[in-house]
């Protein structure tokens, strides 16, 4: 159904930290996409408290809790295919010529939103433990009649 609203929380980089503003920001969203580097099952447990959750594993993210969790995964939300990677140099592929419409990433713990060819790509930046000058940040994404709209959220520290 393209009528129908969906808001999207992307978080990334929690490094084992659920911050209470990261949990009040996405307060409301439909669901959460998790980037990687969660270091932790209790931070997704925290994060399916407020929405469903599909997470992807990141480099900082081993031992038999993370063992399910796959290195990349893809989601339709609203007719609109997202394609979820920790680290964005994992991308082996044209996400255009894939039809997806969104891309998200993290990593860089650098929070970015960044039209390329069509493709949205997000890098919602890290909600954990801050690294050197970095913003704590995250990110939303509203999607409403097949359009994508991201937005950047700084964190309080």
């Amino acid at each position: 159904m393209l009528n129908k609203s969906h808001k999207i929380g992307l978080i990334s980089d929690t490094h084992n930290l659920v911050r209470p503003q990261a949990m009040r920001a996405l307060a409301g969203v439909d669901q959460i996409l998790h980037a990687g580097d969660i270091c932790s099952p209790e931070v997704l447990d925290e994060l399916r408290r407020i929405a469903p959750v599909v997470a992807v594993r990141g480099n900082n993210d081993f031992g038999m809790w993370a063992d399910s969790i796959q290195a990349t995964e893809q989601v339709e939300i609203g007719g609109i295919s997202i394609y979820i990677v920790h680290d964005i140099g994992d991308l082996d592929f044209d996400p255009k010529a894939a039809g997806l419409g969104v891309v998200v990433s993290g990593h860089s713990h650098r929070p970015v939103i960044d039209d390329k060819n069509g493709v949205l790509f997000v890098n919602p930046g890290s909600a954990g433990p801050r690294r050197f000058k970095l913003p704590v940040s995250m990110a939303t994404l509203e999607i409403c009649d097949g359009k994508v709209r991201a937005q950047l959220h700084l964190l309080e520290c």
